[in-house]
């Protein structure tokens, strides 16, 4: 699944990092200054320096600072939840003890005032603006009020000593200002890093997943044979190999030949080859994954199937248009030829063998307007207007339009429905009209045992899970399975007289009502075209079906 950005209130991971090592920097370098602390105010006397005003304090004030020191940054870990409480209650202790250690250690007054700066500028990273200046006001008054109220020295050295105390207080509010600044750009820098990371791993997996999903095989190969990389389509055409097989050698034989032709002679075979038992063919095609990088080589597996299929679409789309065009100029003069046919028939001057010719006139015209009304809707495409249906009823009703429009003779026509159930569907009628109307013709004239009538069956039921179906069963001799695989092609017939068309319109009427249509095999004799169509869709308190 693709990472989502953080939400806006909520820090980001790498937000929370840097946070927790500047509280882990502040923490820690505040145990080193309270260390320096206590060795200024521990400082054997034989040195001299520095001159310690009033020891005891000194001393106490290091020590008190050094517990607190040890005690925060033991608790680091535990206090990031309340970082700005804990920072803020930190840097006050870091000013008062700063202030009291210059009173008590009046010669290291300037390394005193300097450390502190980086304790105010530790704060400013994690604090907001308005509070870190806060902070530096306050060390600079603390430095100033020092100053003010515990002169050393003379006039003038009072004097440098309030100076030098007015500097440090603008080196501190300096220090806050530029290093908020500074943590500003770092978070910004931050999580746009963060961001730009999560938009290339996501980008990485769309690319994986397209990759995966192609319908040409893709596969990473480097020099010494060994199969980095291999996506769905390939691992199917190279007949589903096993996880562990990676040598490109053992796994395809004459594709490692194709690529070692390729690298040592840069000429590339064409030809279309299978690369195991019961896949189609492909045509490789070899690329190196970088122009100078000889190392690794991607290959293309194009599906030859896959390209004649798309042909044949376009073959197809392309006739269609071309037939309807021709079938609109044929329909004309046929109608004038039939007409003429009829009114010459009515003649009483024509003996039978020329009436049998009129007669050969007429049922040749008839099956040349069948042609192009196939042709026709080859073109057409109508959309369909799907509804909701009960198949048992609406199967009646198609039988007795049947027969009132077409003399069965002795050949049979009869519907079997589950009876009071309905057997409920959505489809376009007139689109299911044609499909049954052609799948009842072929049954009548091809399902039949020689010289035997017709024995034909129109089946409403439910399938498994509740799946309307729609058969139409004859009793004849069925079809042989090499005939059936192809029946469903655009213009392959087995009869003389037929156009290879009607199947195939049915099964395209079918899919665009979101159905199947196959042939399925009688045992004991006999064919049956299972029609499977789409349930409606359950909406509660509406059971309703439309009437046919």
């Amino acid at each position: 699944m693709p990472h989502t950005a953080p939400p806006a209130f909520a820090p980001s991971r790498a937000a929370t990092e840097a946070v927790r090592h500047e509280l882990f920097f502040l923490n820690y370098f505040r145990l080193a200054q309270a260390l320096v602390y206590a060795g200024l105010a521990f400082s054997p006397p034989a040195l001299g320096w520095p001159h310690l005003n009033d020891t005891d304090t000194a001393r106490l004030v290091a020590l008190c600072f050094l517990g607190f020191a040890i005690a925060v940054a033991a608790l680091t870990r535990r206090t990031m939840p309340w970082t700005r409480l804990v920072t803020s209650a930190s840097l006050v202790i870091d000013i008062v003890a700063a202030v009291l250690a210059t009173g008590a250690m009046q010669d290291a007054r300037i390394g005193i005032a300097m450390m502190l700066a980086v304790n105010l500028a530790a704060g400013a990273l994690l604090l907001p603006l308005r509070l870190a200046l806060f902070f530096a006001a306050l060390a600079t008054l603390g430095m100033l009020g020092h100053s003010l109220l515990n002169p050393q020295g003379d006039a003038s050295v009072a004097d440098r000593q309030l100076l030098e105390a007015g500097l440090f207080g603008l080196a501190y509010f300096a220090i806050t200002m530029l290093c908020y600044v500074l943590s500003r750009q770092l978070r910004a820098s931050e999580a746009l890093a963060e961001q730009r990371s999560i938009d290339l791993a996501n980008l990485a997996q769309v690319n994986e997943l397209i990759i995966r999903r192609m319908k040409t095989g893709v596969m990473l190969v480097d020099d010494a044979n060994h199969i980095h990389q291999i996506n769905e389509s390939a691992w199917m055409l190279l007949g589903n190999p096993s996880a562990d097989q990676r040598d490109l050698g053992r796994v395809a034989p004459e594709l490692s030949r194709r690529l070692y032709h390729w690298t040592t002679s840069g000429k590339l075979d064409e030809t279309a080859t299978q690369l195991a038992d019961g896949v189609p063919e492909v045509v490789p095609r070899f690329s190196r994954l970088a122009p100078n990088d000889d190392a690794l080589v991607l290959i293309f597996l194009d599906d030859t199937s896959l390209v004649s299929r798309r042909a044949e679409e376009l073959t197809l789309s392309s006739l269609g248009r071309l037939s309807a065009s021709i079938a609109h100029e044929i329909r004309n003069p046929l109608a004038a030829i039939r007409y003429s046919a009829q009114l010459l028939a009515e003649s009483r001057d024509l003996g039978g063998t020329d009436l049998r010719m009129v007669e050969i006139i007429n049922n040749h015209c008839v099956r040349l307007n069948d042609i192009i009304e196939n042709i026709l809707q080859l073109s057409r495409r109508e959309r369909s207007r799907p509804e909701t249906l009960d198949l048992g009823r609406w199967a009646e009703n198609f039988v007795d339009e049947y027969r009132q429009g077409n003399d069965l003779g002795n050949d049979t026509l009869r519907v079997i429905s589950n009876g009071s159930e309905p057997v409920a569907a959505v489809a376009d009628p007139q689109q299911l009209q044609q499909v049954v109307w052609n799948l009842v013709q072929n049954a009548l004239r091809y399902g039949r045992m020689p010289g035997e009538p017709a024995r034909v069956m129109v089946v409403a039921r439910h399938g498994e899970h509740g799946v309307p179906i729609l058969e139409v069963i004859d009793r004849g001799p069925g079809i042989a399975p090499k005939v059936a695989a192809q029946i469903f092609e655009p213009f392959y017939t087995t009869h003389e007289y037929g156009t290879g068309l009607g199947l195939y319109l049915a099964r395209q009427m079918a899919e665009a009502n979101q159905s199947s249509l196959e042939y399925v095999r009688v045992a004991g004799g006999g064919s049956c075209f299972r029609l499977v169509l789409t349930p409606p869709a359950r909406v509660p308190g509406s059971d309703a079906i439309a009437a046919p």
